[in-house]
């Protein structure tokens, strides 16, 4: 699995016009799914999102997680994130789990999130959203459970 960690001040999703979620301050996931993803990966993701030292302590050092401060997640199903374009020019999604594989996956990472206390919001999984974000930072932080980067 990968992901792209935002920290935020607020972020939201929207679809068809209409805002389907939203979050005050924490962490906006976008979250990719690969075929040779399974259970454990949506578990050590959820656990590291949650745990991830991101957020300032009293001396303004990145040095508190989410679960410290109490913030919340935004997760958002991205498939796009899968994508291979390191040849031509269009990325290739061969490596992208496939709707119900991924859907699972994403659920898993949302209810691991709950059980470890965050308040998570969701997007709409196979939707076209509108992600609208105001980066806190601006900090972002890329995650691969397969430990590519």
């Amino acid at each position: 699995m990968r992901a792209v960690i935002q920290r935020v001040k607020r972020a939201s999703v929207r679809v068809e016009g209409q805002t389907v979620a939203e979050i005050g301050a924490g962490v906006l996931a976008l979250v990719g799914v690969h075929l040779d993803d399974a259970p454990a990966d949506a578990e050590a993701l959820a656990a590291k999102i949650a745990h991830l030292r991101i957020f300032a302590d009293e001396a303004g050092k990145m040095n508190r997680s989410l679960l410290d401060v109490g913030g919340d997640a935004l997760v958002v199903s991205q498939f796009t994130l899968c994508g291979d374009a390191r040849k031509g020019r269009r990325p290739s999604y061969a490596s992208a789990a496939p709707p119900p594989q991924a859907e699972a996956l994403y659920e898993a990472i949302c209810e691991r999130l709950r059980e470890q206390g965050v308040a998570v919001s969701q997007g709409c999984f196979g939707a076209m959203m509108e992600v609208e974000l105001v980066n806190d930072g601006p900090v972002t932080i890329l995650l691969d459970t397969q430990r590519v980067f």
